[in-house]
């Protein structure tokens, strides 16, 4: 028996709608990445860009748990010395909370030539609409945690 590898043509990418507001921000980003990368198919292969689109509703609503909102830290540098900005979770959440999801998906992914790629197909809405009926996206229920 031979070992399947996908052709860049065979490729067929479907589009799925994840609520921001019904999972946590690790547990959220995690599914993400998976998709993107196309893990959750019997024809992933890791040298082909196999994975599928993802919309990203409700990122205003997105869950942290404990004190993340005031301790976790977002630093940017403008290369000069003393360039150093940091913000808190909640800042960058009122100022625009797409950036805190596409990041930690960014983080997740492998840092090649596809990255950019899979990033396109990331699609991230601050509240309950998005722009994407036509493709007719199907809505991605989260497995509830077992405790």
């Amino acid at each position: 028996m031979k070992t399947f590898s996908l052709k860049p043509q065979d490729v067929s990418r479907a589009w799925y709608v994840m609520d921001a507001s019904e999972a946590t921000l690790g547990r959220l980003s995690t599914q993400i990445a998976a998709m993107l990368l196309g893990k959750h198919k019997p024809t992933f292969t890791k040298h082909v860009d196999g994975g599928d689109y993802i919309i990203v509703i409700n990122a205003a609503l997105l869950q942290v748990t404990g004190a993340k909102r005031t301790d976790k830290l977002y630093h940017r540098h403008s290369g000069f010395p003393g360039g150093l900005s940091t913000r808190t979770l909640q800042e960058q959440l009122d100022r625009d909370p797409t950036v805190v999801i596409r990041q930690a998906v960014k983080r997740m992914l492998p840092d090649n030539k596809l990255r950019d790629s899979r990033l396109q197909r990331l699609k991230i809405y601050a509240d309950a609409e998005h722009q994407h009926a036509a493709q007719s996206p199907v809505e991605y229920k989260f497995k509830k945690e077992v405790k």
